[in-house]
């Protein structure tokens, strides 16, 4: 039998910034904004135009942040996946929902039903909730035994669990609510997209929505149209050989590395299909109060394979070092871009600290809902930021088991303290002077180490995660 969710009653303390943005925004922000919630999958730091790719084109993700906020020092909650997305979705570290890794197929592990989500809060608002695209939070998208989004407070779901296939193009792994789907004809982008607006079009217009759109792109396996591959084949070797995941034998033959084209053409077909949608939300006349956000649930895969599904994926985290699956910057720091008129500045730019947790926060705030207090809530309301100022400094944490011996994070100010999995500490960088992460000052500054340490403890959550 499914509990009962508690909601919990609405926080009253709000900082005096806080109450003066809303004041002077109080106008603008009397209506309950439309949220769009863009969560791309894989995508790094460094792989869009906007932030400082040479190669790859997106100008719809571009005009976006050209209208709204870049925040250039934006977290994911995790290095991979299903840990990132509860992030988002509860505002809780992941390890307190138990999602501590990637959610394989058939596994039994899912986002416990006790969790309060985004949507929850949202749809007791009078929202219309739908999420479209990839879900990944059970192991079962057909389970009548683990929760599916319609049981976390979306009341429309279309989409995928951890990956398409066989690739992105004609995918044989998509439902509707707990219904498989015959093979969806198209690729996910446009699926995701035409589903999107089709849905927007017959809601309630008296409504404001809540729209997550977990994007396939740019996961592998990929596969475009042809002249997206064209505008890049000077960066393919050889003909596009697309690598399908989800066959009864790895297709061996297929594994030969033939440079970045295709996951550039791949990024771009995305942002293109993007573009068709806030383009819908333009014509409309719904742009002002709609908030758009977008961003990534963690670093790339770049060339630095670890399996073979993975081949010919080229992301780029920047210059930071590491990928998905590991905790150093380029497996956590991702791109994100904020547009609401009502409350941020055109082509503005951020360099608080902010992390997915706080999206939770901040989105429910601005949709009126109560915070959960019967939980810890990690994230906090960055309105501040994204209106200009500045926040708090405070204590972050990052918790993976992955393939990595370095399980845990703690970061506070620019010090960012690796912890192995048995909590022992292992590295200590000072992002303010090395943010590579080149030069270990663990035995240069044992009192930081100390300190950072004290703060690993006191988080229950993590150290009640040790052996």
């Amino acid at each position: 039998m499914r509990q009962t969710k508690h909601l919990g009653a609405r926080r009253s303390a709000w900082s005096l910034p806080a109450l003066l943005t809303l004041f002077l925004a109080s106008s603008s922000l009397a209506e309950a904004p439309n949220i769009l919630f863009i969560y791309v999958d894989d995508l790094g730091f460094g792989d869009l135009g906007h932030y400082g790719h040479p190669v790859i084109a997106t100008p719809s993700i571009d005009a976006l942040a050209k209208d709204g906020i870049t925040l250039t020092n934006y977290y994911a909650p995790s290095a991979l996946c299903s840990p990132s997305r509860a992030g988002v979705l509860t505002g809780r570290t992941p390890y307190r929902t138990g999602i501590r890794s990637w959610i394989p197929e058939g596994s039994g592990i899912f986002l416990r039903d006790e969790e309060i989500t985004l949507a929850e809060l949202l749809k007791a608002e009078g929202y219309a909730t739908a999420l479209i695209g990839k879900w990944h939070l059970n192991s079962d998208l057909g389970s009548d035994d683990e929760p599916q989004p319609t049981d976390q407070g979306f009341d429309y779901f279309y989409g995928h669990n951890a990956y398409q296939t066989p690739t992105n193009k004609n995918p044989d792994n998509v439902y509707r609510a707990r219904e498989p789907l015959p093979p969806q004809q198209g690729y996910t982008a446009q699926l995701y997209v035409d589903e999107a607006i089709e849905w927007l079009e017959r809601r309630d217009a008296e409504q404001p929505f809540f729209v997550f759109l977990g994007m396939a792109e740019p996961h592998t396996p990929i596969e475009n149209p042809d002249e997206y591959n064209a505008r890049y084949s000077q960066y393919t070797r050889g003909e596009v050989v697309p690598i399908p995941s989800g066959l009864p034998e790895i297709p061996v033959d297929k594994l030969v590395a033939r440079g970045p084209g295709e996951y550039y053409a791949n990024i771009t077909y995305m942002d293109a299909q993007l573009g068709r949608l806030l383009d819908w939300i333009d014509k409309e006349r719904l742009t002002h109060n709609t908030l758009v956000v977008f961003t990534s649930d963690n670093g790339p895969v770049t060339s630095d394979w670890l399996a073979w599904y993975e081949t010919n994926a080229y992301g780029s985290t920047g210059g930071y070092r590491g990928r998905k699956h590991y905790l150093f910057e380029g497996g956590i720091k991702v791109p994100a871009v904020i547009r609401y008129p009502a409350l941020i500045e055109p082509a503005s730019k951020s360099d608080e600290l902010i992390i997915g947790m706080d999206l939770f926060t901040t989105l429910a705030g601005l949709g009126g809902a109560s915070i959960p207090v019967d939980r810890p809530i990690d994230g906090i309301d960055v309105r501040d930021a994204l209106s200009g100022g500045e926040l708090a400094r405070r204590t972050i944490y990052w918790a993976l088991d992955s393939v990595s011996d370095r399980e845990f994070v703690v970061r506070h100010g620019d010090w960012k303290l690796f912890l192995d999995r048995d909590g022992k500490p292992q590295e200590l960088y000072d992002l303010a002077t090395d943010p590579l992460e080149f030069f270990d000052k663990r035995k240069d500054e044992p009192e930081i180490v100390a300190e950072l340490l004290a703060r690993f403890l006191e988080a229950s959550y993590l150290s009640d995660n040790l052996p």
